[in-house]
């Protein structure tokens, strides 16, 4: 038990995230940032000159029209005149079409990240914290092997009950990895007594990290808040970089292009081993399914699908005419002398669990002349090993394949590739 417990405690020290660092030069100017209440207004905070306030609120956020909207109304961060803060937003605004990025990317994943965050009763500000991240990339890696939406690390996912294998990593699934990122950061409002500056800082850079440095300040005599913390640069800026997206979106300082304020996804249950066909109508599905290494192959996931609103009800008439197992996109095994399930997934590139799933298998025990459901994969593997003048996009183009699965294939956290590094390729089947 003792021993368990330190491995969870060891997991949970250890990072999250890691975000780009910024370039921008800074001053660390204490500032005494209030912590999160849900009932707080901070009225007695004088907001930034020029900036459009909102007295009432003319709806229910859950009523708004727009999910940026239903945001703003119920933001409760105080506004900040700290200098990090204030040149982000000179950033920001500096760049004006890129929020238009964001909300393109956002608008089938935003509404859903909102509604989870509100069940929880956290505070709205954390549905930003993707834009901050990955600009809502969801299969972004970080050199730090942080992966997808949230941007989290293989040991705090498998902490939180995450899935990786070969087939799936559910780092990049909307639902999964939301889901264990608010279930991070609420453990880390715990462990700081409810500051969420401090939590935001300890998700981005370790917790460990966050209370040595609370306890050297506090040590010296020194203000603990954010601001007047010794912390990594990145994570400097980290926080400022939420408070000056909230602020934008509050004081209505640049335009949020509108995303509609109803849900965009559907989300339908698959059997427990899935391949589909070929069918273009269905292809753009891997968007919203980036889990799934080796799309169309749903395999060693949560047994489900992210598809578009509108396409739940064509979905449905598609799922009823699913051919049952054999069929074209299976075969046939018999079991030889000398075979056991760890040989025979081996051969085929599986894992025994999966093998057993297919086959409903309920122990390891198998007899010669009986036959197993085998998936017929929808690609072949291939290695290529990086030459001279070679780049991803070289690549990927030369396979026809993209950048994003390259990177999602070889665990890749950058596009820097060094010459004879061999990368693993999945082309399609001829």
């Amino acid at each position: 038990m003792l021993k368990r417990l330190l491995l969870i405690s060891t997991i949970l020290m250890l990072t999250a995230c890691q975000s780009t660092p910024t370039s921008e030069e800074v001053h660390d100017v204490p500032s005494e940032i209030p912590e999160y209440q849900q009932t707080s207004s901070h009225q007695d905070v004088t907001a930034p000159q020029g900036a459009h306030t909102e007295s009432t609120s003319p709806t229910a956020p859950e009523d708004a029209e727009d999910v940026w909207q239903r945001i703003r109304q119920q933001i409760s961060f105080a506004p900040s005149e700290h200098s990090r803060v204030k040149k982000r937003i000179e950033w920001y605004l500096k760049h004006p079409n890129y929020m238009h990025t964001i909300s393109e990317r956002a608008e089938p994943l935003l509404y859903y990240i909102v509604t989870e965050i509100e069940k929880r009763g956290l505070p709205i500000e954390l549905a930003l914290m993707p834009l901050i991240e990955t600009d809502f990339d969801m299969q972004a890696y970080s050199h730090k092997h942080a992966s997808g939406l949230w941007q989290l690390t293989p040991l705090i996912a498998k902490h939180y009950g995450l899935k990786i294998n070969p087939w799936y990593d559910g780092r990049q699934d909307l639902i999964d990895s939301t889901n264990a990122a608010l279930d991070f950061l609420t453990y880390l409002h715990r462990r700081f007594d409810g500051n969420w500056y401090h939590a935001i800082a300890a998700y981005n850079t370790g917790e460990g990290r966050v209370f040595r440095a609370i306890e050297k300040n506090r040590k010296a005599g020194k203000s603990t808040n954010f601001f007047a913390l010794e912390l990594p640069r990145q994570t400097r800026h980290y926080v400022p970089k939420l408070l000056a997206a909230t602020q934008l979106l509050k004081q209505q300082l640049m335009n949020f292009p509108v995303i509609a304020n109803t849900p965009a996804i559907s989300v339908v249950s698959l059997p427990s081993a899935t391949i589909l066909d070929s069918s273009p109508e269905w292809s753009m599905l891997a968007q919203l399914n980036t889990g799934y290494a080796r799309f169309p192959a749903l395999l060693g996931g949560p047994n489900r699908l992210i598809l578009p609103v509108h396409k739940a009800d064509k979905w449905q008439l598609y799922a009823q005419n699913l051919p049952t197992m054999p069929n074209e996109q299976w075969q046939s095994y018999t079991i030889r002398r000398g075979d056991s399930l760890s040989v025979i997934a081996q051969n085929y590139g599986l894992n025994v669990s999966q093998l057993k799933s297919f086959n409903q298998l309920r122990s390891d025990k198998i007899r010669i002349g009986d036959k197993l459901i085998l998936p017929i994969l929808a690609d072949q593997q291939y290695t290529y090993t990086v030459r001279s003048g070679d780049s991803l996009w070289r690549i990927a183009k030369q396979f026809n394949v993209s950048v994003n699965k390259l990177k999602q294939w070889n665990q890749l956290p950058h596009s820097t590739l060094q010459i004879g590094k061999q990368l693993t390729i999945f082309l399609a089947a001829p």
